[in-house]
């Protein structure tokens, strides 16, 4: 699942759309593998930590639970620290904190201290690598933006294949202490990926003296009056139902195999079987979004989707053996990845370009909320009761009316907005802009000429590598 934060760069940059974005889309395709698969690969040493600390599953849950919820909530401090120092020196920072975390927790002697390392510093310091890492990446392309954020995307999926696989075998090898010092050692990369992040500085050639008053009067770090969208209202409502129970499946399948009796080993593969599937849904499910049918209609498939996903936790609770685990993995991983390919363009659809900045940031700080009580509630249900089944089910219930009320609110509630509210305020913004130049005609020709020609100088104009002592480390 991802987030966007808007691009306050350069406005007269025009985006590479290669050469050293490549560089920075291996980058960003690391610290998304980090940042989503994190969470759910730390599930393969919880009952480690149970016996070691004498608690319970809901207690162990938190731990995922809080890396989430750091992640989705810390939104607005990620916009902050990136607009007053850099994308780069907020990224070297975090990867700094997120190792800093799990090493402290490595050492820690109750689950307590674990909430506050592994959970609040490192799910910290991912969420400082996350966001600046996106903006970076649309920084660098425009016209390859789609695949550039799908190939990014697909970094959850692969490392979340790795990372279950090899926590399982640090556990047995070193036990958790040793696995989550490993584990803290490993995210260090997280700062030669920051340092990846090249900054990009307009062509010597431009100017643009009036860029800065400009940039003070769009500069917004949250627009309250998205609120007054009934579209945004009932997404929002939606997506934070969806998320109660959406990241329940992930963290407890691999104890639920454990506890049918398998072997730790292949209890943990399951993780690497729905990692796999859902590295090809998400781009292939991309691409159906685009089609020139469906895109209109992608709320729809949105809303099939997570229809898809609950279904799929109802049947998954059903499960009585390995065999039954694997399939619901295998379908899991495919109605995940499309959720994960489709709820932003949903958004974005929903409340438009101008406000879509401001509208995701809102969006996560409610999903925080359920994503904190989502697991641990699961957790709380499975210690009362001793069944899996019973949590898989609520899960399922939970992801179900979320797509109901998405559906149903968005056919009866929403009507289609016509574009030209958007255009008419665009338009007002260029008359303003007419207005404070005070342009003449013959101005407006050059303006048009000086156009014409930037459009056929693309490859020399585009954004440069910028390397002065300021942003470079």
């Amino acid at each position: 699942m991802g987030a966007i934060v808007a691009d306050d760069g350069p406005s007269g940059v025009k985006a590479p759309d290669g050469g050293w974005g490549w560089a920075v889309l291996f980058g960003c395709f690391i610290i998304t593998g980090f940042s989503y698969a994190f969470p759910k690969a730390v599930s393969v040493f919880f009952k480690e930590l149970i016996r070691e600390f004498g608690v319970g599953y809901s207690d162990t849950a938190w731990i995922s639970s809080i890396l989430l919820a750091m992640l989705y909530g810390t939104g607005p401090l990620c916009s902050v620290c990136v607009n007053r120092f850099g994308c780069r020196p907020v990224m070297l920072v975090g990867g700094l904190f997120a190792s800093m975390g799990m090493v402290i927790a490595s050492f820690c002697t109750s689950i307590v201290q674990i909430y506050l390392t592994a959970g609040v510093i490192t799910g910290l310091g991912l969420a400082l690598n996350f966001q600046p890492s996106l903006i970076m990446l649309n920084r660098y392309f425009d016209k390859r933006r789609p695949l550039a954020n799908g190939l990014s995307a697909a970094g959850s999926p692969v490392f979340l294949c790795a990372l279950s696989p090899l926590g399982q075998i640090l556990q047995h090898e070193y036990g958790w202490r040793g696995g989550f010092l490993i584990l803290g050692g490993m995210l260090l990369n997280c700062c030669v990926c920051g340092a990846l992040m090249r900054p990009l500085e307009p062509p010597k050639k431009s100017e643009a003296p009036k860029e800065p008053a400009e940039k003070k009067a769009k500069k917004k770090l949250l627009d309250f009056s998205v609120f007054k969208d009934g579209g945004f209202v009932i997404y929002t409502l939606a997506a934070s139902i969806m998320v109660l129970g959406l990241f329940v499946p992930p963290v407890f399948v691999v104890s639920y195999a454990k506890d049918l009796g398998y072997q730790d080993t292949k209890a943990a593969f399951l993780l690497t079987i729905l990692g796999f599937i859902d590295i090809f849904a998400r781009p292939i499910c991309g691409m159906v979004a685009g089609l020139k049918w469906v895109r209109p209609r992608c709320v729809y498939l949105f809303s099939f989707a997570m229809i898809f996903n609950g279904f799929t936790d109802l049947m998954g609770s059903m499960s009585v053996d390995y065999g039954g685990l694997v399939v619901f993995c295998i379908f899991f991983g495919i109605s995940y990845g499309m959720v994960g390919a489709l709820q932003f363009e949903v958004l974005m659809a929903i409340v438009g370009t101008q406000k879509f900045s401001s509208a995701i940031g809102l969006v996560l700080l409610a999903e925080a909320m359920a994503v904190l009580i989502g697991p641990p509630s699961a957790g709380k249900l499975l210690d009362a009761t001793g069944k899996y089944m019973f949590v898989f089910i609520i899960a399922g219930i939970e992801v179900t009316t979320s797509a109901l009320v998405l559906a149903l609110g968005n056919f009866f509630c929403i009507k289609k907005k016509a574009e030209e509210p958007h255009t008419k305020e665009e338009a007002a913004e260029r008359e303003e802009l007419n207005k404070s130049e005070d342009k003449t005609p013959e101005d407006a020709k050059v303006d048009s000429i000086e156009v014409e020609q930037f459009l056929k100088d693309e490859p020399e104009k585009n954004g440069e590598v910028v390397t002065n002592p300021e942003t470079c480390v």
